[in-house]
Protein backbone atom coordinates (compact mmCIF):
# COMPACT_ATOMS: atom_id res chain seq x y z
CA UNK A 1 0.00 0.00 0.00
CA UNK A 2 1.12 3.55 -0.80
CA UNK A 3 2.67 5.12 2.37
CA UNK A 4 0.73 8.38 1.81
CA UNK A 5 -2.55 6.45 1.58
CA UNK A 6 -1.70 4.50 4.72
CA UNK A 7 -0.93 7.77 6.54
CA UNK A 8 -4.31 9.21 5.49
CA UNK A 9 -6.14 6.12 6.76
CA UNK A 10 -4.29 6.16 10.12
CA UNK A 11 -4.99 9.89 10.56
CA UNK A 12 -8.66 9.22 9.72
CA UNK A 13 -8.73 6.50 12.39
CA UNK A 14 -7.34 8.93 14.97
CA UNK A 15 -9.79 11.63 13.84
CA UNK A 16 -12.82 9.32 14.00
CA UNK A 17 -11.85 8.04 17.45
CA UNK A 18 -11.25 11.60 18.73
CA UNK A 19 -14.62 12.83 17.42
CA UNK A 20 -16.53 9.96 19.05
CA UNK A 21 -14.87 10.07 22.47
CA UNK A 22 -15.10 13.87 22.74
CA UNK A 23 -18.68 14.38 21.50
CA UNK A 24 -21.83 14.99 23.55
CA UNK A 25 -24.24 14.76 20.61
CA UNK A 26 -25.32 11.43 19.16
CA UNK A 27 -24.92 12.56 15.54
CA UNK A 28 -21.29 13.58 16.14
CA UNK A 29 -20.60 10.24 17.85
CA UNK A 30 -22.16 8.44 14.88
CA UNK A 31 -20.02 10.51 12.48
CA UNK A 32 -16.83 9.48 14.30
CA UNK A 33 -17.86 5.81 14.17
CA UNK A 34 -18.49 6.07 10.42
CA UNK A 35 -15.10 7.73 9.78
CA UNK A 36 -13.46 4.89 11.74
CA UNK A 37 -15.26 2.22 9.72
CA UNK A 38 -14.36 3.79 6.37
CA UNK A 39 -10.72 4.26 7.42
CA UNK A 40 -10.15 0.65 8.52
CA UNK A 41 -11.76 -1.01 5.45
CA UNK A 42 -8.80 -0.33 3.06
CA UNK A 43 -6.37 -1.56 5.75
CA UNK A 44 -8.29 -4.86 6.04
CA UNK A 45 -8.47 -5.43 2.28
CA UNK A 46 -5.00 -4.11 1.35
CA UNK A 47 -3.56 -7.57 0.55
CA UNK A 48 -6.22 -8.13 -2.20
CA UNK A 49 -6.53 -11.75 -1.07
CA UNK A 50 -10.07 -13.23 -1.35
CA UNK A 51 -10.16 -13.79 2.43
CA UNK A 52 -9.21 -10.16 3.03
CA UNK A 53 -11.92 -8.91 0.66
CA UNK A 54 -14.43 -11.21 2.37
CA UNK A 55 -13.35 -9.92 5.80
CA UNK A 56 -13.71 -6.28 4.67
CA UNK A 57 -17.19 -6.97 3.24
CA UNK A 58 -18.35 -8.70 6.45
CA UNK A 59 -16.92 -5.90 8.57
CA UNK A 60 -18.63 -3.22 6.45
CA UNK A 61 -22.05 -4.90 6.55
CA UNK A 62 -22.00 -5.49 10.32
CA UNK A 63 -20.71 -2.01 11.15
CA UNK A 64 -23.27 -0.41 8.80
CA UNK A 65 -26.08 -2.30 10.58
CA UNK A 66 -24.69 -1.26 13.99
CA UNK A 67 -24.41 2.40 12.90
CA UNK A 68 -28.00 2.33 11.63
CA UNK A 69 -29.08 1.00 15.05
CA UNK A 70 -27.13 3.79 16.80
CA UNK A 71 -28.96 6.39 14.72
CA UNK A 72 -32.32 4.67 15.22
CA UNK A 73 -31.98 4.44 19.01
CA UNK A 74 -30.75 8.05 19.36
CA UNK A 75 -33.63 9.29 17.16
CA UNK A 76 -36.12 7.25 19.22
CA UNK A 77 -34.77 8.81 22.40
CA UNK A 78 -34.88 12.32 20.88
CA UNK A 79 -38.44 11.75 19.63
CA UNK A 80 -39.74 10.93 23.12
CA UNK A 81 -37.49 13.09 25.33
CA UNK A 82 -36.23 15.86 23.05
CA UNK A 83 -32.64 15.06 24.08
CA UNK A 84 -29.70 14.36 21.74
CA UNK A 85 -27.20 14.32 24.60
CA UNK A 86 -25.35 10.99 24.93
CA UNK A 87 -25.71 10.89 28.73
CA UNK A 88 -29.50 11.54 28.52
CA UNK A 89 -30.43 8.15 27.05
CA UNK A 90 -33.54 7.31 29.10
CA UNK A 91 -36.23 5.75 26.87
CA UNK A 92 -36.41 1.91 27.40
CA UNK A 93 -36.63 1.06 23.66
CA UNK A 94 -33.72 3.39 22.88
CA UNK A 95 -31.65 1.81 25.68
CA UNK A 96 -32.34 -1.69 24.35
CA UNK A 97 -31.46 -0.88 20.73
CA UNK A 98 -28.37 1.08 21.81
CA UNK A 99 -27.17 -1.94 23.83
CA UNK A 100 -27.58 -4.10 20.71
CA UNK A 101 -25.78 -1.52 18.52
CA UNK A 102 -22.78 -1.13 20.85
CA UNK A 103 -22.60 -4.92 21.36
CA UNK A 104 -22.50 -5.37 17.58
CA UNK A 105 -19.73 -2.77 17.28
CA UNK A 106 -17.70 -4.49 20.01
CA UNK A 107 -18.38 -8.11 19.04
CA UNK A 108 -20.18 -9.15 22.21
CA UNK A 109 -22.26 -12.34 22.24
CA UNK A 110 -24.76 -12.82 20.56
CA UNK A 111 -23.35 -10.36 17.97
CA UNK A 112 -19.85 -11.89 17.98
CA UNK A 113 -20.16 -13.94 14.75
CA UNK A 114 -18.30 -11.45 12.52
CA UNK A 115 -15.23 -10.78 14.68
CA UNK A 116 -13.21 -14.07 14.39
CA UNK A 117 -13.81 -14.22 10.63
CA UNK A 118 -12.76 -10.60 10.05
CA UNK A 119 -9.66 -11.03 12.21
CA UNK A 120 -8.71 -14.22 10.36
CA UNK A 121 -8.86 -12.38 7.03
CA UNK A 122 -6.69 -9.48 8.23
CA UNK A 123 -2.96 -9.12 8.82
CA UNK A 124 -1.64 -9.20 12.40
CA UNK A 125 -1.17 -5.42 12.59
CA UNK A 126 -4.68 -4.75 11.22
CA UNK A 127 -5.95 -7.40 13.65
CA UNK A 128 -4.29 -5.46 16.45
CA UNK A 129 -6.13 -2.29 15.36
CA UNK A 130 -9.44 -4.17 15.18
CA UNK A 131 -8.92 -5.68 18.65
CA UNK A 132 -7.83 -2.46 20.38
CA UNK A 133 -8.25 0.93 18.66
CA UNK A 134 -11.57 0.08 16.95
CA UNK A 135 -13.09 -0.97 20.29
CA UNK A 136 -12.22 2.29 22.04
CA UNK A 137 -15.11 4.46 20.65
CA UNK A 138 -17.85 1.84 21.38
CA UNK A 139 -16.44 1.25 24.87
CA UNK A 140 -16.53 5.03 25.44
CA UNK A 141 -20.21 5.14 24.38
CA UNK A 142 -20.93 2.19 26.70
CA UNK A 143 -19.11 4.06 29.48
CA UNK A 144 -21.15 7.26 28.91
CA UNK A 145 -24.53 5.46 28.73
CA UNK A 146 -23.81 2.77 31.35
CA UNK A 147 -26.15 4.25 33.99
CA UNK A 148 -29.10 4.05 31.54
CA UNK A 149 -28.58 0.45 30.36
CA UNK A 150 -30.20 -2.68 31.77
CA UNK A 151 -27.79 -4.34 34.29
CA UNK A 152 -29.42 -7.78 33.94
CA UNK A 153 -29.13 -7.76 30.14
CA UNK A 154 -25.49 -6.66 30.28
CA UNK A 155 -24.68 -9.33 32.89
CA UNK A 156 -26.25 -12.10 30.78
CA UNK A 157 -24.38 -10.91 27.66
CA UNK A 158 -21.13 -10.69 29.63
CA UNK A 159 -21.41 -14.25 30.99
CA UNK A 160 -22.32 -15.58 27.52
CA UNK A 161 -19.35 -13.71 26.01
CA UNK A 162 -16.94 -15.19 28.54
CA UNK A 163 -18.40 -18.67 28.03
CA UNK A 164 -18.50 -18.66 24.21
CA UNK A 165 -15.19 -16.78 23.91
CA UNK A 166 -13.53 -19.50 25.98
CA UNK A 167 -15.45 -22.43 24.50
CA UNK A 168 -14.99 -21.54 20.83
CA UNK A 169 -11.28 -20.88 21.29
CA UNK A 170 -10.54 -24.40 22.56
CA UNK A 171 -10.31 -26.17 19.21
CA UNK A 172 -8.66 -23.44 17.11
CA UNK A 173 -5.29 -23.78 15.39
CA UNK A 174 -5.18 -20.29 13.83
CA UNK A 175 -3.54 -17.77 16.14
CA UNK A 176 -5.66 -14.82 14.94
CA UNK A 177 -8.91 -16.69 15.67
CA UNK A 178 -7.63 -17.60 19.13
CA UNK A 179 -6.88 -13.92 19.79
CA UNK A 180 -10.36 -13.00 18.52
CA UNK A 181 -12.08 -15.36 20.95
CA UNK A 182 -9.74 -14.10 23.67
CA UNK A 183 -10.95 -10.56 22.91
CA UNK A 184 -14.62 -11.64 23.16
CA UNK A 185 -13.91 -13.25 26.53
CA UNK A 186 -12.17 -10.12 27.85
CA UNK A 187 -15.06 -7.94 26.67
CA UNK A 188 -17.35 -10.06 28.85
CA UNK A 189 -15.31 -9.06 31.92
CA UNK A 190 -15.54 -5.37 30.98
CA UNK A 191 -19.27 -5.49 30.29
CA UNK A 192 -20.23 -7.21 33.53
CA UNK A 193 -18.79 -4.42 35.68
CA UNK A 194 -19.49 -1.31 33.59
CA UNK A 195 -22.85 -0.53 35.24
CA UNK A 196 -21.50 -0.85 38.79
CA UNK A 197 -18.04 0.69 38.37
CA UNK A 198 -17.46 2.28 34.92
CA UNK A 199 -13.94 3.47 35.77
CA UNK A 200 -12.89 -0.07 36.65
CA UNK A 201 -14.22 -1.30 33.28
CA UNK A 202 -12.22 1.42 31.52
CA UNK A 203 -9.07 0.47 33.45
CA UNK A 204 -9.66 -3.16 32.47
CA UNK A 205 -9.89 -2.04 28.83
CA UNK A 206 -6.60 -0.13 29.02
CA UNK A 207 -4.78 -3.13 30.52
CA UNK A 208 -6.38 -5.43 27.94
CA UNK A 209 -5.18 -3.13 25.11
CA UNK A 210 -1.65 -3.14 26.51
CA UNK A 211 -1.47 -6.94 26.87
CA UNK A 212 -3.12 -7.62 23.48
CA UNK A 213 -0.77 -5.16 21.76
CA UNK A 214 2.21 -6.93 23.34
CA UNK A 215 0.94 -10.35 22.16
CA UNK A 216 0.12 -9.20 18.60
CA UNK A 217 3.42 -7.34 18.14
CA UNK A 218 5.39 -10.32 19.44
CA UNK A 219 3.54 -12.69 17.08
CA UNK A 220 4.15 -10.24 14.22
CA UNK A 221 7.89 -10.11 15.01
CA UNK A 222 7.99 -13.92 14.96
CA UNK A 223 5.84 -14.05 11.76
CA UNK A 224 3.45 -16.56 13.37
CA UNK A 225 -0.06 -17.23 12.03
CA UNK A 226 -0.64 -20.89 13.01
CA UNK A 227 0.16 -23.12 15.97
CA UNK A 228 2.39 -25.34 13.79
CA UNK A 229 4.53 -22.27 12.94
CA UNK A 230 4.59 -21.24 16.59
CA UNK A 231 6.01 -24.64 17.53
CA UNK A 232 9.21 -24.05 15.55
CA UNK A 233 9.52 -20.30 16.16
CA UNK A 234 11.69 -20.80 19.26
CA UNK A 235 14.62 -21.80 17.04
CA UNK A 236 14.45 -18.39 15.37
CA UNK A 237 13.75 -16.08 18.33
CA UNK A 238 14.13 -17.87 21.69
CA UNK A 239 13.96 -14.68 23.77
CA UNK A 240 10.71 -13.56 22.09
CA UNK A 241 9.20 -17.00 22.67
CA UNK A 242 9.95 -16.75 26.39
CA UNK A 243 8.45 -13.25 26.52
CA UNK A 244 5.35 -14.48 24.64
CA UNK A 245 4.88 -17.21 27.26
CA UNK A 246 4.75 -14.59 30.04
CA UNK A 247 2.46 -12.26 28.04
CA UNK A 248 -0.02 -15.07 27.33
CA UNK A 249 -0.10 -16.06 30.99
CA UNK A 250 -0.79 -12.40 31.82
CA UNK A 251 -3.67 -12.34 29.29
CA UNK A 252 -5.01 -15.46 30.99
CA UNK A 253 -5.11 -13.54 34.27
CA UNK A 254 -2.67 -15.62 36.29
CA UNK A 255 -0.95 -14.02 39.30
CA UNK A 256 1.59 -12.44 39.70
CA UNK A 257 1.14 -11.00 36.18
CA UNK A 258 -0.55 -7.70 35.32
CA UNK A 259 -3.61 -9.49 33.86
CA UNK A 260 -4.59 -10.73 37.32
CA UNK A 261 -5.27 -7.17 38.56
CA UNK A 262 -8.50 -6.35 36.63
CA UNK A 263 -10.03 -9.79 37.29
CA UNK A 264 -9.22 -9.52 40.99
CA UNK A 265 -10.79 -6.04 41.22
CA UNK A 266 -13.88 -7.04 39.20
CA UNK A 267 -14.51 -10.09 41.39
CA UNK A 268 -14.09 -7.87 44.48
CA UNK A 269 -16.56 -5.28 43.11
CA UNK A 270 -19.13 -7.93 42.13
CA UNK A 271 -18.93 -9.37 45.64
CA UNK A 272 -19.54 -5.88 47.09
CA UNK A 273 -22.65 -5.61 44.88
CA UNK A 274 -24.00 -8.89 46.39
CA UNK A 275 -23.35 -10.72 43.11
CA UNK A 276 -21.13 -13.50 44.47
CA UNK A 277 -22.76 -16.25 42.32
CA UNK A 278 -22.16 -14.15 39.20
CA UNK A 279 -18.53 -13.61 40.23
CA UNK A 280 -18.04 -17.36 40.77
CA UNK A 281 -19.68 -18.16 37.40
CA UNK A 282 -17.55 -15.75 35.35
CA UNK A 283 -14.40 -16.85 37.21
CA UNK A 284 -15.05 -20.51 36.39
CA UNK A 285 -15.84 -19.67 32.76
CA UNK A 286 -12.53 -17.83 32.42
CA UNK A 287 -10.82 -21.21 32.99
CA UNK A 288 -11.92 -22.14 29.45
CA UNK A 289 -9.82 -19.26 28.14
CA UNK A 290 -6.95 -20.30 30.41
CA UNK A 291 -6.81 -23.63 28.54
CA UNK A 292 -6.09 -22.14 25.12
CA UNK A 293 -3.66 -19.56 26.54
CA UNK A 294 -1.72 -22.41 28.16
CA UNK A 295 -1.92 -24.30 24.86
CA UNK A 296 -0.41 -21.33 23.02
CA UNK A 297 2.26 -20.92 25.70
CA UNK A 298 3.06 -24.65 25.54
CA UNK A 299 3.42 -24.54 21.75
CA UNK A 300 5.58 -21.40 21.96
CA UNK A 301 8.17 -22.62 24.45
CA UNK A 302 7.95 -26.22 25.59
CA UNK A 303 7.18 -28.49 22.66
CA UNK A 304 8.31 -29.51 19.19
CA UNK A 305 5.84 -30.80 16.59
CA UNK A 306 5.46 -34.59 16.65
CA UNK A 307 6.87 -35.05 13.12
CA UNK A 308 9.92 -32.83 12.99
CA UNK A 309 10.73 -33.93 9.45
CA UNK A 310 7.64 -32.10 8.18
CA UNK A 311 8.67 -28.80 9.73
CA UNK A 312 11.87 -27.03 8.80
CA UNK A 313 13.60 -25.49 11.78
CA UNK A 314 14.23 -21.81 11.25
CA UNK A 315 17.61 -20.15 11.29
CA UNK A 316 18.43 -18.36 14.50
CA UNK A 317 19.15 -14.72 13.73
CA UNK A 318 20.17 -12.01 16.15
CA UNK A 319 17.56 -9.50 15.09
CA UNK A 320 17.05 -7.00 17.92
CA UNK A 321 13.66 -6.88 19.63
CA UNK A 322 11.58 -3.81 18.84
CA UNK A 323 11.59 -1.24 21.68
CA UNK A 324 7.79 -1.00 21.76
CA UNK A 325 7.51 -4.80 22.11
CA UNK A 326 10.00 -4.76 25.00
CA UNK A 327 8.15 -1.93 26.81
CA UNK A 328 4.67 -3.41 26.30
CA UNK A 329 5.68 -6.93 27.36
CA UNK A 330 7.42 -5.60 30.47
CA UNK A 331 4.30 -3.64 31.44
CA UNK A 332 2.07 -6.63 30.62
CA UNK A 333 4.03 -8.77 33.04
CA UNK A 334 5.19 -6.52 35.88
CA UNK A 335 2.48 -3.96 36.80
CA UNK A 336 0.83 -5.96 39.60
CA UNK A 337 3.22 -4.71 42.38
CA UNK A 338 2.11 -1.12 41.74
CA UNK A 339 -1.60 -2.01 41.93
CA UNK A 340 -2.16 0.20 45.06
CA UNK A 341 -1.07 3.22 43.00
CA UNK A 342 -3.35 2.16 40.12
CA UNK A 343 -6.25 1.76 42.56
CA UNK A 344 -5.94 5.40 43.64
CA UNK A 345 -6.89 6.47 40.09
CA UNK A 346 -10.21 4.56 40.17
Amino acid sequence: MNPQAKLIFVISLLLGTSITISSNHWVMAWTGLEINTLAILPLISKSHHPRAIEAATKYFLVQAAASALVLFSSMTNAWYNGQWDITQLTHPTACLTMTAAISMKLGLVPFHFWFPEVLQGSSLITGLLLSTAMKFPPITLLFLTSQSLNPTLLTVMAILSTAIGGWMGLNQTQVRKIMAFSSISHLGWMTIIIVYNPKLALMNFYLYVMMTAAAFLTLNSMKVLKLSTLMTAWTKTPSLSAILLMTLLSLAGLPPMTGFLPKWLIIQELTKQSMAPTAVTISLLSLLGLFFYLRLAYCATITLPPHTTNHMKRWHNNKPINTSVAILTTMSIALLPISPMILTTI
